[in-house]
């Protein structure tokens, strides 16, 4: 989050600084002796804003990392920090950047000589805490510009885009930054566990409330406070948390790659599917089948995006279609399989999914093709209790007349249409879910 010369600037000096994320971990670089300033402290992918940073930041993610702009997609831009180090006599704006990253593998330029992919609590770690951090001092504000970027409680509300598994997994990296913050605060204000506590309990709540219809948010919130209360560990208060946190995030990335796993073993001749599920889409492009239908789930088309990526990274065939013609193609075309994500599945083996699921479901029912619901047994609610979101109304309807508009966001399958539920666990029929709902209930004590 610095320049890389001795050039002289203006006392004021712009600069970009990337954050990249792959699963739940970001890049952190060290700076090599090549550069002017800073050199053996720890940064993100970092350069001067010669002109627009929004352009300059890529172009210092391909000069740094070797990675092309295909292999990283932008997840926010966050508002500058601005500093001054009165040792260099200087004043820093720093633009900072989150971004998805596909892969790890990156070559370094002669600007950084080591590479760690860590929690971003390690970027307020010091060597030699039982947590690992990273092996000397980063540059300064670090820590404050990823803040700018990092996951919150409103980003998680506002996504319209991502799936369920993928906005849990955000929802405990909330958890986590907030407890190693407090954590690496205990040094200046000392340790208030009870205190560190209540206000985790409380952030753990309005992440509840966030997104009430995903169950699955739900259950790895409470397993991750849960294991953080009255646990085997000797931590206490954020530190519970956030070692909770950690091993949390660990274990829902490796369900949701065993249920796709899992899934991929059925997915073979031709495919129907629809909207985004991360799930659903690993598991597509590991069986590649030969075919893949998929509705654009609209209204914002997210199956395009999916369909996008499927005819990138895959030999299947990859046909889109409107919403309205699923049940047609489903009778008019050789699909062997629909498969499908949920954001929810009931107690009764219901599924709660994105609007369209029940449609092409109960049209797959009449034609006798099977429906695989793709889902971590953390996507299993404990209520019997349905809450759906609805959508823009403008994204249906922003004329002048007096028209009512509905734009529901999920709609509810019934059990009766769905064949399986394929999770980390093998595949579920849908009356053995209510076991699974008994297990999650007790996660909710706390």
């Amino acid at each position: 989050m610095c320049p890389d010369t001795d050039t002289t600037c203006d006392k004021s000096a712009h600069v970009v600084t990337a954050f990249l994320r792959h699963r739940s971990d970001v890049l952190c670089l060290r700076r090599s002796d090549a550069v002017g300033t800073y050199r053996g402290r720890w940064g993100g992918v970092s350069g001067f804003a010669e002109g627009d940073p929004d352009e300059q930041v890529l172009i210092e993610i391909r000069e740094e990392t070797d990675l092309e702009t295909d292999a990283v997609s932008l997840v926010r831009s966050g508002r500058p920090v601005a500093f001054e180090d009165p040792d260099l006599a200087r004043e820093w704006v720093v633009h900072p950047y989150l971004f998805d990253c596909e892969t790890r593998e990156i070559e370094l330029s002669e600007e950084h000589d080591a590479v760690e992919w860590v929690p971003p609590t390690a970027i307020l770690e010091a060597v030699g805490d039982d947590r690992e951090g990273l092996d000397g001092e980063t540059v300064p504000e670090l820590w404050t510009a990823y803040e700018r970027v990092a996951p919150t409680v409103r980003s998680i509300a506002a996504d319209d885009e991502h799936g369920a598994a993928f906005l849990s997994i955000r929802a405990l990296e909330v958890l986590r930054d907030r407890a190693g913050l407090l954590v690496a605060e205990r040094d200046s204000s000392g340790s208030d566990s009870e205190g560190e506590w209540d206000e985790l309990a409380e952030l753990a709540g309005r992440l509840l409330e966030a997104r009430p219809s995903m169950a699955v948010l739900r259950n790895r919130v409470n397993r991750t406070i849960a294991g953080a209360d009255g646990g085997e560990s000797a931590e206490t208060g954020a530190a519970a948390v956030l070692e909770s946190a950690l091993s949390n995030v660990d274990r829902a990335l490796t369900v949701d790659e065993d249920a796709a796993r899992n899934a991929s073993e059925r997915l073979e001749g031709s495919v129907a599917t629809l909207s985004r599920s991360g799930t659903v889409l690993e598991a597509l492009r590991t069986a590649e089948p030969s075919r893949v239908f998929v509705a654009e789930s609209r209204p914002a088309r997210e199956g395009i995006a999916v369909a996008e990526r499927l005819a990138e990274t895959t030999a299947s065939t990859v046909t889109v279609h409107t919403d309205a013609a699923a049940a047609h193609v489903l009778a008019s075309e050789d699909v062997d399989r629909v498969a499908v994500g949920a954001d929810t599945v009931l107690p009764d083996g219901a599924v709660v999914n994105k609007t369209g699921t029940r449609a092409l479901a109960v049209a797959a029912d009449r034609e006798g093709i099977p429906v695989s619901v793709v889902a971590a047994t953390d996507k299993v609610s404990t209520r019997e209790a349905v809450n759906l979101e609805s959508g823009d109304r403008a994204a249906v309807y922003d004329g002048d007349a007096g028209i009512d508009v509905l734009n529901p966001t999920f709609d509810v399958t019934p059990a009766d249409c769905v064949s399986e539920i394929v999770t980390e666990r093998g595949a579920l029929e849908p009356d053995a879910v209510g076991d699974v709902a008994a297990e999650l209930r007790g996660l909710e004590e706390w």
